[in-house]
């Protein structure tokens, strides 16, 4: 089969390594005679991978699991911007803006208490990072987006320093895209459809010593010491799901963290540079190099025409799909995840020559 090109901003790209172990395990898995989706959650093989599964983000995080819990669960990030709230929300919170998701995430915290937004990007619609903040001294955390899928910025390391206030990220659209000190994050959620795994379950890493401060009278399923008490399996979790993100971790694992940040950087920079090298043309949205996505590289053209026969002639000739910029910025975006090919984006840098050459 060849394979498209897909740049598509999630579900999105997955290791082909593990796209061929997860075709086996969905026929036969570990020669069972039964598919992981067919398989008890309650099982010894499959209690077995959701536990290296666990085990494994805190290695690759450099974790320790006596200090942290890996949850694997349902609703997706959008959950999760309730759940926060209904569980560590007491007298208020703080949140940064940078974007659709973390305007959500604000949105949802409101239902249930006091929300400030100590900065926030919303005044360039959102094209930077801010870094200026007014925390504040009581708050019960600081909640930050660290990439936005949207608008191309992305959280590296100018994390802010929220002194003795949890930090809590959102990492939907950049986990293990680069080494972090995850020891600085109390709480981190991701949707799996970006980096680590297929649509459908959403990794949370809790510092146990959060549970201490969570409040009382938490709707069961939004409690995270419910969950967590019960070892993520307190209602059958998305198993399939859970496997392939398992088997991501094992690639992740490999090559190492190091490398595959490397990688991206080296991905990123081939498509900014030529951007920045042929700038009447190319425009990227993000200016400030510090603030530019190594996952979500948007970018405009001259007119939405322009734009437009951009994004058609590259499926019509090379079949590369999903180029389309989100429909509330319009423009083209793409999304260049751990698993996108270093040729993918090579040959995406050289389409791009050929079409400025015809078009320009």
């Amino acid at each position: 089969m060849n394979r498209a090109f897909n740049f598509s901003a999630g579900p999105a790209v997955l290791p082909l390594e593990v796209l061929e172990e997860s075709r086996e395990a969905v026929f036969n898995y570990n020669n069972t005679g039964m598919s992981i989706m067919e398989m008890s959650h309650r099982s010894k093989d499959y209690d077995a991978l959701f536990k290296e599964a666990q085990a494994d983000c805190l290695k690759i995080m450099g974790l320790s699991q006596d200090e942290y819990y890996v949850l694997f669960l349902g609703g997706g990030a959008s959950l999760q911007f309730l759940m926060i709230p209904f569980n560590f929300l007491k007298t208020q919170a703080d949140y940064i803006s940078t974007g659709v998701w973390a305007k959500k995430a604000i949105k949802e915290a409101k239902w249930v208490g006091k929300t400030n937004i100590v900065g926030s990007s919303e005044d360039a619609n959102f094209n930077y990072i801010p870094d200026t903040f007014n925390f504040t001294p009581d708050a019960d955390y600081v909640h930050i987006t660290t990439n936005n899928t949207i608008y191309g910025t992305e959280w590296k390391n100018n994390i802010p320093d929220t002194g003795n206030i949890p930090l809590f990220a959102d990492m939907s659209s950049d986990m293990f895209a680069m080494h972090r000190d995850w020891s600085k994050y109390d709480l981190i959620y991701a949707g799996a459809q970006k980096n680590i795994g297929p649509a459908g379950v959403t990794m949370v890493v809790i510092k146990k010593s959060l549970l201490d401060k969570k409040k009382e009278n938490v709707p069961t399923m939004l409690d995270y010491k419910i969950h967590v008490d019960n070892e993520s399996l307190y209602n059958t979790p998305p198993c399939f799901p859970v496997y392939v993100v398992g088997r991501t971790f094992k690639w992740i694992l490999k090559h190492g963290l190091d490398s595959i940040q490397a990688n991206n950087e080296k991905k990123a920079g081939l498509l900014y540079d030529y951007m920045d090298a042929n700038a009447d043309f190319y425009k990227p949205t993000v200016k400030n190099v510090r603030d530019r996505s190594l996952m979500n590289v948007c970018w405009n053209l001259q007119t939405p025409e322009l734009e437009a026969k951009f994004i058609a002639d590259a499926k019509a000739k090379y079949n590369m799909t999903n180029l389309k910029g989100h429909r509330s910025v319009g423009g083209v975006r793409a999304s260049i995840y751990n698993a996108c090919p270093n040729e993918w984006v090579e040959a995406l840098v050289k389409f791009m020559g050929e079409f400025m050459k015809e078009n320009k």
